[in-house]
Formats: structure tokens, sequence, C-alpha cells
């Protein structure tokens, strides 16, 4: 049986990855960088980079697909676009860039550390009304790991 830190182990040798200060960088490079965050719904509107689409990762690949409810444009005709996978900590968006690349995806990559390592680096995040988050609500919000209910028993 593999854990989840196990699937993350395995993909990572085969997927593109890069670290705030690089995507900020590149972000000033381009205008053309496609930035889908993997997110929850509620996790998106607490927080998220300006600029982001927010594609939960429940339903990404249907998101990258013609003919599906959840398809996604600019997903589904950009299998050779720039684009940049975002979650919370760097490990849904591993995941999801393998899956990219397996759908054909060939210039697809995780961002590595996501959305805290982006915290951390002290860049800015904005909720869903466009406002930048405050950072000592980001801090509470990155801080909480999981309850005493969700530590393994053993």
């Amino acid at each position: 049986m593999k854990t989840f830190k196990n699937l993350i182990d395995d993909v990572i040798p085969h997927i593109k990855e890069m670290f705030p200060w690089d995507l900020e960088e590149r972000l000033e490079e381009t205008d053309d960088l496609l930035l889908i965050d993997i997110t929850e719904a509620k996790e998106f509107n607490f927080a998220h980079i300006k600029n982001a689409i927010n594609v939960p990762r429940g339903i990404l690949e249907a998101s990258c697909e013609w003919n599906y409810e959840d398809t996604l444009p600019a997903l589904a005709s950009g299998r050779d676009r720039e684009i940049v996978i975002i979650c919370r900590s760097g490990n849904r968006s591993a995941l999801a860039a393998f899956t990219m690349q397996l759908m054909g995806f060939s210039n697809v990559t995780s961002l590595k550390t996501g959305l805290r390592g982006w915290f951390d680096y002290e860049l800015p995040l904005y909720d869903s009304e466009g406002k930048e988050v405050d950072e000592d609500e980001a801090d509470a919000y990155f801080s909480k790991g999981p309850s005493a209910e969700q530590m393994d028993p053993g």
C-alpha cells in the first residue's frame, strides 16, 4: 500500500517544479502564463495568487478535456501552453502536474512549496473579493495542522 507521501515521492522525479521566487520572476517576464490553483473553492476564496484560475483537483481531468460540463477552454486548448499548478503546499499540485503530463500537457510545472511558500516568501495573496489577505490571517491559516482526531492513533 502506498501513502500520500509515497505517491508524491513517486511523481516528483517526473515533473518540473519551480519555487515561488521563480514564479514571481516568470510572472514579470510574461503575461501568457496560465496559473491553475487546484485547491478547493473554500481554500481558493480565502487565499490565492492574483490572476490564478480555480480548478479544484476533483474536476481537473475533466477541465482539461473538451466535451465535459467542467471543460475549461483555456486548459483544453492549452496542451503546449506554459501552465503552473498551485496548491496549498505543493503536494496536490505535484500529482496534478504529473496527471496533466500523462494527458499530453508538455509545459506544466508545479509550484514547489505551494501557497504556503509563496506566503513565506512574503508575496501577496488575495481573497475572493480581490483584497490582499491580512498577514496575520494568512499566518494562522498556514500554521494550522491536523486536529487530534486526524492524527494516527498508532
